[in-house]
């Protein structure tokens, strides 16, 4: 009975595997049918080029033989029986094919070649995702939606200007690759090891000490390509990227702000450490042009999700490049914000959800986006307790106010507590998940809407 289970967990899975070659979508069934016409007309022509002598004897053979069969077994059994042998000669042959090429193509894959096929397909079926911000909040959420689609955008800011990346901004000129170099690890085929080996810092070297390892290898790209954008693309051959990352722009960008009691603070990495309320933003130069590529990819957007991320060095220095934020608001496609769940000092005290939906307004000249995400469920006491000594406090839901400034409101527990350290982060999958379904929602609501509103035209027609 173990030995007949044993056999049964492997037949079934493979029976599954070899039916879904069947499914449509895979663009494999017509390759196969055109083969097999192929094979039909080769043999048809050596027929014919030889008189058709050699097939008149084998096909009278196979006559004669086919009738003693017939004679000593009846057809009603013989049948059934030569065709159950020949399709499992074909399941036997097609199976030992494709496990061939599986070992060849990949030899370290458990899954099946028709499983990398379907997930391939119906990744590429996904929708047109830009995802906008920089930081750790941007790469959680891109690990989400890597899982449901490859045509995922991230559109990062250059704003960085400390540690590793302001190091070598300042000493070699590149433009900062830190958030970046996030985006690439959280896209990467194989994440967890991308991860561990960009996110790898040296512990001595003179010079190297502090350093990433991602940071110092876009950086060397950089050199070679010619600019960070050809670095970024020649990076994403070499890592097997599941979507783009893409800089907002190529200009080397500082970012000032401006504080209640006066004080203009410079560079990005200074802001949250002045402390006081930021009141105004900008940088230095001024509207700086934006990457051509990431303009392109804004309009040919199904879904715009901006944030997660520090609201003034992580998600606005973004929407500081005019042309990002004309494009967006020019996009008649659902557009959302994801807002933190925690305040973060020096940016954001006491901000509610309205006063960061008001912030990025304030900015733009004008709304961007449609609804707002907020965490159900408050963070636990214990978690709440450890950020209150950092003066860190959860964001208050503002409903009124925010249903004042025309935004819906997405409420959903996406985010995990490290039980051990009290840190609060998005949680990727529940993230990507709420994020996917209220997108699916609002293009339901739209086609029902334009079904009625042709229906209406149609009536008015006939009448």
């Amino acid at each position: 009975m173990r030995t007949l289970r044993q056999e049964s967990r492997h037949v079934f899975p493979s029976l599954g595997r070899w039916f879904r070659w069947l499914a449509p979508g895979l663009l494999l069934k017509r390759w196969m049918l055109i083969s097999a016409g192929g094979v039909l007309l080769v043999s048809l022509g050596f027929a014919i080029w030889v008189k058709l002598t050699p097939i008149y004897y084998l096909t009278q053979f196979a006559g004669d033989f086919l009738e003693t069969v017939t004679r000593m077994v009846p057809n009603y059994m013989s049948g059934p029986l030569v065709a159950a042998v020949g399709f499992l000669l074909i399941w036997w042959g097609q199976t030992r094919t494709f496990d061939s090429i599986t070992e060849v193509l990949m030899p370290d894959e458990d899954q099946g070649l028709v499983d990398v096929l379907w997930t391939h397909r119906r990744l590429n079926r996904g929708p047109r995702i830009v995802a906008i911000g920089g930081g750790t909040g941007l790469s959680t959420l891109l690990r989400g939606l890597k899982l449901s689609s490859t045509n995922v955008t991230a559109i990062v800011t250059v704003a960085d200007d400390g540690g590793s990346s302001g190091r070598l901004r300042r000493e070699i000129g590149v433009l900062p690759p830190g958030d970046i170099r996030n985006c690439l690890a959280a896209l990467a085929d194989e994440e967890k090891l991308m991860t561990e080996l960009f996110q790898y810092r040296f512990k001595a070297g003179d010079g190297l000490t502090g350093h990433s390892f991602g940071n110092l290898f876009l950086t060397a790209m950089s050199e070679v390509t010619g600019d960070l954008e050809r670095a970024v693309a020649a990076s994403s051959k070499v890592l097997a990227i599941k979507g783009e990352v893409l800089p907002a722009t190529l200009s080397d960008v500082c970012l000032w702000a401006e504080m209640e009691d006066g004080r203009r603070i410079e560079g990005e990495s200074n802001i949250p450490e002045a402390g006081g309320k930021i009141v105004n933003i900008g940088c230095t130069p001024a509207n700086p042009p934006a990457l051509p590529k990431a303009i392109a990819a804004i309009h040919e957007a199904d879904y715009i999700i901006i944030g997660p991320g520090s609201l003034y060095t992580s998600i606005i220095p973004n929407l500081l490049v005019p042309e990002i934020a004309e494009a967006i608001a020019q996009r008649q496609v659902p557009c959302v914000y994801i807002c933190n769940v925690m305040t973060q000092p020096g940016e954001t005290d006491d901000f509610t959800v309205a006063d960061h939906i008001r912030a990025i307004d304030r900015v733009c000249g004008q709304p961007l986006f449609d609804a707002v995400l907020v965490q159900r469920r408050p963070p636990s006491a214990k978690a709440i307790a450890h950020y209150a000594k950092e003066n860190s406090y959860p964001v208050v839901l503002d409903s009124e106010a925010v249903g004042q400034l025309g935004r819906r409101i997405i409420r959903a527990d996406v985010i995990d507590e490290d039980p051990d350290t009290g840190w609060v982060r998005h949680n990727p999958q529940q993230l990507a998940g709420v994020l996917l379904r209220w997108y699916e929602r609002q293009n339901r609501a739209l086609y029902a809407q334009e079904s009625r509103e042709d229906m209406v035209r149609s009536y008015h027609r006939e009448g």
